[in-house]
Parts: C-alpha cells; sequence; structure tokens
C-alpha cells in the first residue's frame, strides 16, 4: 500500500520528494530519460499526468506541455502503454494525476483496472469532489489503489475531515490559491494552514504549488511529509535540457 511505502521512507528522511512530468511531452522517449534522471537522483514516488486539453488547475507551463503532448497525438492508451514500461523498469511508486473526463470517456472501472494492471498505485483527480466519486472511490478501493484528495487554505476545518474519510495513502496540499507554477511565500500563513491539514488527517501531507528550490523544502520540513515538484522541472528541461533534470533534483536535497 502507498501509505506504508510513505511511513517507511519517512523513517529514513525528514520529508520526501514527489515529482510531476506530462506524459508525452516533449516525447516518450524523453519522458523515460527524464523519469530515469529524476529517480537516479533520489525521488521517493511521482506523479504523471495524462494530457488534457483544459487542465484547470494547471499554470502556463504545465498548460502548454499538454497542448504540445495533445498536438503530438498522445492517446491515453499510449499513455497507458507508457506507464506499464515505466513501472516495471523503476522500484517507486507512481501516481496518475489527470482530470476526471479522461476517467469518464474510458469508463471509470475499466481505467481504474487499467492503472492496477500497469502496477499504478493511485490517482490525483483534482476536479473531482467527494461526492460525486461513488464508483470512482468503490473500483479503486477493488483494486487497493489510493484516491489522492487535495486540501486548499479556503477549505474549512470540517470539509477538510470530510474528505479525509474518502482520501488514501496521502493528501495533496495545494499551498495557496491558483493554478501551479505561480510564485508561493513560505511564510507563516502556510505553517498554520498546513497546522490545520494535520489536524484534520493522520495521513501524510503533501505540499504542492510553488515548490521549486531547497530552501522551501527546508522550510517544509517537520510541517509536510512530501515536497511536490512540478513545473520547475519542466522549466529546467526546457531551458537547460534533460541532463539537467537530474541535477537539479539531487540539489534539492
Amino acid at each position: 500500500m502507498l501509505e506504508t511505502y510513505l511511513r517507511k521512507r519517512l523513517e529514513k528522511k525528514n520529508i520526501l520528494l514527489m515529482t510531476h512530468i506530462v506524459l508525452g511531452y516533449p516525447s516518450f522517449e524523453d519522458c523515460f530519460r527524464i523519469i530515469q534522471a529524476m529517480v537516479a537522483a533520489g525521488v521517493d514516488l511521482m506523479e504523471l499526468q495524462i494530457p488534457f486539453s483544459e487542465p484547470i488547475a494547471d499554470g502556463s507551463v504545465i498548460l502548454h506541455a499538454n497542448q504540445k503532448a495533445l498536438a503530438n497525438g498522445v492517446t491515453i492508451q499510449g499513455c497507458l502503454d507508457f506507464v506499464q514500461k515505466v513501472t516495471h523498469a523503476f522500484d517507486i511508486p507512481f501516481l496518475i494525476m489527470s482530470y476526471y473526463n479522461i476517467f469518464f470517456r474510458y469508463g471509470v472501472r475499466d481505467f481504474v483496472s487499467a492503472m492496477s494492471q500497469r502496477g499504478l498505485q493511485g490517482a490525483i483527480i483534482p476536479d473531482l469532489p467527494p461526492e460525486e466519486g461513488k464508483d470512482y472511490f468503490n473500483a479503486m478501493r477493488e483494486h487497493k489503489l489510493a484516491p489522492i484528495f487535495i486540501y486548499s487554505p479556503t477549505t474549512p476545518d470540517q470539509r477538510m475531515k470530510y474528505i479525509a474519510s474518502f482520501a488514501r495513502g496521502f493528501i495533496y496540499c495545494v499551498a495557496r490559491k491558483g493554478v501551479t507554477g505561480k510564485t508561493t511565500s513560505f511564510s507563516g500563513a502556510l505553517t498554520k494552514y498546513l497546522a490545520r491539514c494535520r489536524k484534520a488527517t493522520n495521513l501524510p501531507l503533501a505540499l504542492g504549488f510553488g515548490v521549486k528550490e531547497k530552501a522551501d523544502i527546508d522550510y517544509l520540513e517537520g510541517k509536510a511529509d512530501i515536497a511536490v515538484v512540478g513545473t520547475q522541472t519542466i522549466r529546467i528541461m526546457e531551458n537547460e535540457g534533460i541532463a539537467s533534470v537530474g541535477d537539479f533534483i539531487l540539489n534539492l536535497r
């Protein structure tokens, strides 16, 4: 189980690192090389985003990656085939991140079954509220996969507890309002927010949206269990090349 893996890793590390890539961007071959570099640099788990035409939680960098992947002909089946190759090649947990339309059009139960068959350990669906997810929860439970849910700074305490009752694996705490890739203030307000998150659930906490340097991760030690780096790795890859991604990850430690 994903939570068990995270607990064991946290016995050896003060904070874990999760990264994010958009499948098929710039290409599947490049994705494999990026994953290889990240795993070698010590990433603990990774979210693999299936491209979608309207990724409402994502800022301009990840939106561009989604659009380019789709323009290049990336399909859901192509993503699933690639995922099977990745999960067999690397010994860390991989999660699917995408939007509910992908699951709905494929067929929720069929998609979750396909995830399980390919060795994935969970999924993050930012636009699926717990109230609308009965079929999804049942399928995830049947296949022993983790549905990852999201807190934001505007989530009331009682709502946090309600969301936690559906979640498995960990809770993804969005650092601020808005989309990915913007600047986040690592300050007292964030500390107070994470304290509220911690009070609402016993699951490990991941913090994402704006984590881009070692100082951010150092700040999160003792406050969150997982630091999530997404947009910045794509920027590094675009500006400096794939070879620089591993060095960037190493420097975060």
